[in-house]
């Protein structure tokens, strides 16, 4: 995107999660090891869902998804972050700043509507099982994938634009670990009421709403599941639906707090923590929690496995 308003600063500095040396070699460490097995859970899932027969159906079709989301995710801001621990130069370009900025809010707000239309999706398997493949057939997918997928570019386009055209004078350090809107906003020299409704209005639509039809998916979930006869029909779908609830909590709880507020209740050093539980530490728990665990995964990748590691005995001998 090009820097088209009357901005003086043409690089910021990333303050980071610490600045003591000894803390921050800690964090690296702790930070790289959960970046590591985000990447390695998220990658599997993926493959998995996109080239075994035994999970082709819509559930994990979406879970494929959101492995993706979750590596876009955690890939726009962890590596810089890693970077900046270990270099004593921790700035970042204006241009850098724009695109971390516009691929964090792209994968995030497509998250929250994905993780709205999963609940949807287990709602419709549980409460309406026999016609689950026609209501939520191949094509259907794809179009609410694509739906979600211009919402989410369309929000990040907004926020991206609006945040850039203020004018950033002399102070350029970014009381966070990456480029965010809040502390962007709080750098501006400028009138920043503008940003704060279109952010105001994104996180009332994108969290509120969405948790809002999260939650009646819940409810119809929990009272078809109260009529099930059966103990361990009851126990199997809490156990999915317990899955899927942890990570919308985790998700919604951090975004409500972090953007849903006024401007004067801020705290960026409380929220920089918080913004690490949403941006980094959830998506490395997203494989773990919805699939790692999931007996129709752990059979996937073993026949994965057979198929591919025959072939790589024969191409050695």
């Amino acid at each position: 995107m090009e820097n088209t308003n009357l901005s003086s600063v043409s690089r910021f500095i990333i303050l980071g999660l610490s600045s003591q040396p000894n803390l921050e070699i800690i964090l690296f460490i702790f930070f790289t090891i959960v970046y590591c097995i985000s990447l390695a859970g998220n990658l599997v899932i993926l493959i998995l869902s996109s080239i075994d027969p035994g999970l082709n159906t819509p559930m994990y079709f979406f879970l494929g998804l959101l492995s993706f989301l979750d590596i876009c995710c955690t890939s726009a801001t962890v590596p810089k972050m890693l970077i900046n621990f270990l270099s004593e130069d921790k700035s970042i370009s204006f241009n850098g700043c724009v695109a971390q900025l516009f691929f964090f809010t792209w994968a995030m707000g497509i998250e929250l509507l994905l993780l709205t239309v999963m609940a949807f999706d287990r709602y419709i398997a549980i409460g309406n099982p026999l016609r689950y493949t026609t209501i939520m057939s191949r094509r259907i997918c794809i179009q609410i994938t694509v739906a979600i997928w211009i919402i989410g570019s369309l929000n990040s386009t907004a926020h991206t634009y609006f945040t850039f055209q203020l004018p950033y004078c002399n102070d350029n350090k970014i009381n966070h670990f990456f480029c965010e809107i809040m502390p962007l906003l709080m750098l501006a020299c400028g009138d920043t009421y503008i940003n704060e409704i279109v952010v105001f209005t994104a996180d009332v639509i994108l969290g509120m709403v969405c948790f809002l039809l999260t939650c009646i998916s819940y409810i119809f979930i929990i009272s078809t599941i109260l009529k099930i006869r059966s103990a361990e029909g009851k126990r199997k779908a809490f156990s999915t639906c317990a899955a899927h609830i942890s990570i919308v909590s985790v998700y919604y709880g951090a975004v409500i707090f972090t953007y849903i507020r006024p401007r004067s209740s801020l705290s960026l050093d409380r929220d920089k923590i918080v913004s690490a539980l949403y941006a980094v530490i959830t998506p490395s728990l997203n494989p773990i929690i919805y699939s790692l665990r999931n007996k129709e995964v752990k059979e996937a990748f073993k026949r994965v496995l057979k198929k591919v590691l025959p072939r790589r005995i024969k191409q050695t001998q």
